[in-house]
């Protein structure tokens, strides 16, 4: 049996793993030229310095089961370690947020930088088109993309999945990346919910992160919302005044900004479904099925892996 995934974050990278632990055979296809999805990585090079930045969830939770004992496996040899000004149960990737999720695809077949813009179906099973290029014939196909993304995939073969898809909404949120020469002893490595910000991490703070003073913010909805249709070059020094706000004072000036638009950052969500047709071999996961949050979406994709896996073993 061989399964196309469109979409290699965690959730798609879940099911995957899943599929190809019972034995099947799982191809990953993503528009973006790396893995990861919203547990991303922002690198950059002002002067002759790399700078790394997190710039998409700051941490993630792990308190299922089956992803507890996945973490516990990273953790072992390095891909993970706990950050607990976090919270409770908070994990972060090592060097970097996409680490352990590299390792998780180095195992797959990944194809990055492959847009999947339709799905056809025949009696040979699923096409998948990019742009004016075929990607092969499957007889399965998995949308492991944000549910807005999803929905318009879904509507031409299972309207039910499409409406599901059409009931989530995300809200979206600026993210913006600064470095600075000096520490801003005013603030802790992390918070939420100060002022307009959603969050606010020490990036350089976080466990085998290089040393220096690097930040990620996050703005909240409703201020994300009000300057949705603004560009990075005007958002971010308005977060850098949102940060100094936070910190009682005028921040020095970064030796490097930048601002990020997640337009698909939170879903609305709901309970846990399984979205899986085996009449016609087509299915969807995504944290938009639980809730969001990184640990919600690997336990989509690994759940539409286990009843894929069950069916085409029986």
């Amino acid at each position: 049996m061989r399964v196309a995934i469109i979409g290699a974050g965690i959730a798609g990278l879940a099911c995957a793993t899943r599929l190809r632990d019972a034995g099947l055979e799982a191809t990953l296809f993503d528009k973006s030229r790396g893995v990861g999805g919203r547990l991303a990585t922002r690198r950059a090079s002002p002067g002759s310095n790399e700078l790394i930045f997190d710039h998409g969830a700051t941490h993630f939770t792990a308190r299922s089961e089956g992803f507890t004992r996945l973490v516990t496996a990273w953790e072992k040899v390095g891909l993970a370690a706990r950050w607990p000004v976090a919270g409770a149960d908070s994990w972060v990737g090592t060097p970097t947020m996409t680490a352990p999720l590299k390792a998780l695809a180095g195992n797959l077949d990944v194809r990055v930088s492959r847009p999947v813009t339709a799905l056809t179906r025949s009696l040979a099973g699923w096409t998948l088109h990019s742009e004016a290029k075929r990607l092969g014939k499957y007889d399965a196909a998995v949308i492991a993309i944000p549910a807005e993304q999803a929905a318009p995939l879904l509507s031409l073969h299972d309207f039910e999945m499409a409406r599901a898809a059409m009931s989530v909404r995300y809200n979206p949120s600026w993210a913006a990346m600064f470095a600075f020469e000096e520490r801003i002893d005013e603030l802790p490595d992390f918070l939420r919910g100060a002022g307009s910000l959603m969050t606010a991490a020490r990036d350089s703070a976080k466990p085998g992160r290089a040393p220096g003073e690097r930040w990620v913010v996050q703005a909240d909805w409703t201020w994300s919302q009000a300057h949705l249709a603004c560009d990075g070059a005007s958002v971010a020094p308005a977060l850098l005044a949102e940060l100094g706000k936070v910190a009682g004072r005028d921040l020095p000036a970064p030796s490097h900004i930048a601002a990020h638009r997640w337009l698909f950052s939170q879903p609305s969500g709901q309970d846990l479904k399984l979205l899986w047709n085996p009449a016609i071999g087509l299915g969807a996961c995504g944290d938009w099925l639980y809730h969001g949050f990184a640990e919600y979406a690997w336990l989509s994709g690994h759940v539409l892996g286990a009843a894929i896996a069950a069916g085409a073993t029986r």
